[in-house]
């Protein structure tokens, strides 16, 4: 849901229609599905293997959403992995029956909590429930109400290459954060420019020029936690080069990343860094 977020929250906005459809059963998970009435879709869904399914759903364009249930049949289950027969479930609604406010709460990365009213297959009407707790996606059918819970994972850009660099994204992935390792200088800023206060951004790399670009896309993020692992020395000629380009309030910036518990590996240093970021998450 958080990945598509902006150009739903858009749609309503201008008064352009868009249905939203996410996953209800069998199970949970952030990812959902935009349908426009031009056949436009943003954002994946069980691997596309429903798409055909929601879009006829969203063709219809009625004024409020659906519960649309079904058994998974051979193709579909080829492409999402779910056994033939599996019955599954998805909510396609409007994107202005989902109240504005949670769309502002999906752009900010937080939490959100929609609950579905239910009568005979029609969605009544949805709720956010700003009090419900959220720490992972899920989903909870009480009666004539579907309650789906969306919660951000955090994201981690490995801005270098090497054995630290790839012992930082196992420990990010061994963390369950979605892991992107990167060091050209072009893709970075690409990544990181979605980024939030969740997320993080650990740049590496014995070229200044390089990873001083990195880290200079890092700063024009939003990232929660920027680190820059290197030598008193490369620090410093990091910060003269970005002081040259007029970048001279790096106090975002943790360099050398990582805390001090005497890591020496690679493996050691990516647990330094990794618990720099959640301590810096937690405040």
């Amino acid at each position: 849901m958080y990945d598509i977020a902006l150009s739903v929250a858009a749609c309503a906005r201008s008064g352009t229609r868009a249905d939203v459809a996410w996953m209800v059963a069998p199970s949970a998970s952030n990812a959902a599905l935009a349908l426009t009435p031009g056949g436009g879709r943003i954002g994946s869904l069980a691997a596309g293997a429903f798409d055909g399914l929601l879009a006829d759903a969203a063709a219809r364009q009625l004024p409020t959403g659906r519960l649309v249930e079904h058994a998974v049949n051979p193709v579909e289950s080829a492409l999402c992995g779910l056994p033939v027969g599996t019955p599954v479930a998805f909510l396609v609604v409007p994107a202005d029956q989902v109240p504005v406010g949670a769309w502002q709460r999906l752009l900010d990365h937080e939490p959100v909590t929609l609950v579905a009213q239910l009568s005979d297959g029609e969605v009544t009407a949805i709720d956010l429930d700003a009090d419900a707790p959220g720490r992972d996606p899920a989903v909870q059918r009480e009666g004539a109400a579907i309650s789906s819970t969306f919660a951000p994972i955090p994201r981690l850009v490995v801005a270098g290459q090497g054995p630290i660099a790839e012992a930082l994204a196992a420990q990010g992935a061994l963390l369950g954060w979605t892991v992107s390792l990167e060091s050209r200088p072009d893709i970075v800023a690409g990544l990181t420019a979605s980024l939030s206060w969740l997320d993080a951004v650990v740049v590496l790399g014995h070229d200044v020029e390089s990873s001083s670009r990195c880290l200079m896309a890092a700063l024009e993020s939003d990232a929660g936690y920027i680190g820059a692992v290197g030598s008193h020395r490369m620090q410093e000629s990091r910060a003269d080069w970005l002081a040259y380009r007029d970048v001279t309030d790096l106090s975002r910036v943790h360099g050398p990343a990582g805390l001090e518990i005497g890591a020496a590996s690679p493996a050691e240093i990516a647990v330094s860094i990794a618990a720099q970021v959640i301590v810096s998450r937690s405040g």
